[in-house]
């Protein structure tokens, strides 16, 4: 019999064993469940999770009313996810050949799911989405999302997540890869990265809330999910990647409070008024400030991040009522043309994509992004 890779169910650790399909699965969803990660079944060789019972695949229903799950049956995917060993004892050991999946949500995780298909890179503006990468930059060779998320890492001054020694990463049948990392206080949420709405880069997905991921020592019909390493434990989600996660929109929809009412009588209204430009003018004065600072270097003052960031936090405080939108539109390409004449296409560009993404994320006195 050959010699595999799998899970110890007494330890953390990958150890070479010869055992049986069901010893592997069975250690695999128990060395998740003693994490807290939630485990589900996966259907036979597919990543898809098992398929429902009759009753509730005839007769559509919300998780939250399904008897089954309560009852401690499979149905709803990564809904009936669990960490009751007994449960585990008894799907596994009734169906051998499922697959483990595990609810990213409810286990604190997120997990950079980067591919590698085969595929026509799309447009400059949604290789990396709220980023314009200028037509002066070499894209040649640019074919996957190992590719895109180091362009973003490099972009930040940092190391690719694919190349993260100090969390579990997880090598795909399709040659990708999972970098898992724990999601900390933060409810993040799950996207596709070739999607129009929030997105990380190209290629790119998120698990997070809203979905799972298959576990490692999983094999499907394409093949076996390894790690990759002797790490076997997620580390806790890089700041410079929560940074990024935020500001593509990976947290929930912001509940925005209603205006406040106009104070009664005039002259509080002239002074709230004038107490307001004083406010505008020093912020914008502190959000260009970096971007004016540009200006005083030709080149490698890394004027492109720096002029998104500003249109980014310029875009969350409109959103939040705390600018006015024509006010910091101005402001933003007068800085910006001080800083690089004769970029003004360019620089439209930069704005149009920092904007964007910082409106849907209002920034509030506190100074957090909600």
């Amino acid at each position: 019999m050959p010699v595999e890779l799998r899970f110890s169910p007494s330890d953390s650790r990958m150890v070479d064993s010869e055992s049986s399909v069901a010893g592997r699965s069975l250690a695999t969803a128990r060395w998740c469940a003693r994490r807290g990660w939630p485990v589900h079944p996966l259907a036979p060789g597919l990543k898809t999770p098992a398929a429902n019972c009759t009753d509730c695949r005839t007769n559509p229903h919300s998780p939250v009313d399904c008897p089954c799950i309560p009852a401690g049956r499979w149905c709803h995917g990564f809904y009936a996810a669990t960490l009751n060993q007994d449960r585990i004892q008894q799907w596994w050991g009734a169906r051998p050949d499922f697959g483990i999946g595990v609810a990213c949500g409810r286990a604190g995780l997120v997990v950079i799911d980067i591919d590698a298909h085969p595929a026509e890179p799309p447009t400059r503006d949604r290789i990396l989405p709220g980023i314009t990468i200028g037509d002066s930059v070499d894209l040649t060779g640019l074919a996957n999302g190992f590719h895109t998320i180091a362009v973003l890492a490099a972009l930040r001054g940092q190391a690719s997540p694919a190349d993260d020694e100090n969390t579990l990463r997880v090598r795909t049948p399709s040659g990708g890869l999972h970098v898992w990392y724990r999601a900390g206080e933060r409810r993040w949420l799950s996207s596709v990265g070739s999607s129009n709405g929030r997105a990380l880069a190209w290629q790119v997905d998120i698990r997070a809330h809203g979905s799972y991921i298959i576990a490692p020592g999983t094999t499907t019909r394409h093949g076996s999910y390894t790690p990759l390493g002797p790490t076997r434990e997620p580390a806790a989600l890089p700041l410079w990647l929560a940074q990024e996660l935020e500001r593509t929109g990976h947290l929930p929809a912001p509940n925005i409070p209603a205006p406040r009412p106009v104070p009664p009588r005039a002259q509080q209204a002239v002074l709230a008024a004038g107490g307001r430009r004083d406010h505008t003018r020093r912020t914008l004065a502190t959000i260009l400030a970096p971007v004016e600072a540009c200006g005083q270097v030709p080149e490698g003052a890394g004027f492109t991040e720096t002029l998104n960031r500003a249109a980014y936090t310029a875009g969350g405080l409109i959103a939040a009522g705390r600018l006015p939108q024509a006010e910091a539109e101005q402001a933003l390409h007068e800085a910006a043309i001080a800083a690089r004449p004769g970029q003004e296409r360019r620089i439209e560009q930069i704005i149009h994509s920092g904007l964007a993404a910082g409106l849907k994320r209002p920034l509030h006195t506190s100074g957090r992004r909600t």
